[in-house]
């Protein structure tokens, strides 16, 4: 299951993207996706002990997600007041959201590139 996560997560723009694209041009694509559901292992593992949410989620996605699945577990369906899963019909809202995550992996893209500028260690031959 993980593995098919990271499949779905090398589609997607995104830090994780960005990793998979790493490894990829490297070892290979099968490698990449394994690397790629370690990671998201890892990452659902500091997750749920910190408690923290995870910090590239797209606000209205997660929100539309959510209702879904309150709605097909038996909430009552709302009336009046739109909440927040409405936002990720909205194509503005979106695209901006799509925005922000592809600019986490083009930091993400950046930051290892910065990695390849370095001149080499002379202590460590």
């Amino acid at each position: 299951m993980l593995i098919e996560a990271a499949w779905s997560a090398s589609a997607s723009p995104g830090p994780l993207r960005a990793f998979f694209l790493r490894i990829k041009d490297r070892r290979g694509a099968n490698v990449a996706a394994t690397a790629t559901a370690r990671k998201i292992a890892k990452l659902i593992w500091h997750l749920l002990t910190k408690n923290a949410p995870y910090q590239w989620a797209r606000p209205a996605f997660v929100a539309m997600k959510m209702r879904r699945l309150e709605l097909q577990s038996g909430a009552p369906k709302a009336h009046g007041k739109a909440g927040a899963a409405r936002d990720y019909w909205i194509k503005e809202l979106r695209e901006r959201e799509m925005a922000l995550v592809e600019n986490a992996e083009t930091a993400y893209a950046k930051m290892v590139e910065a990695w390849k500028d370095r001149p080499p260690n002379p202590q460590k031959t």
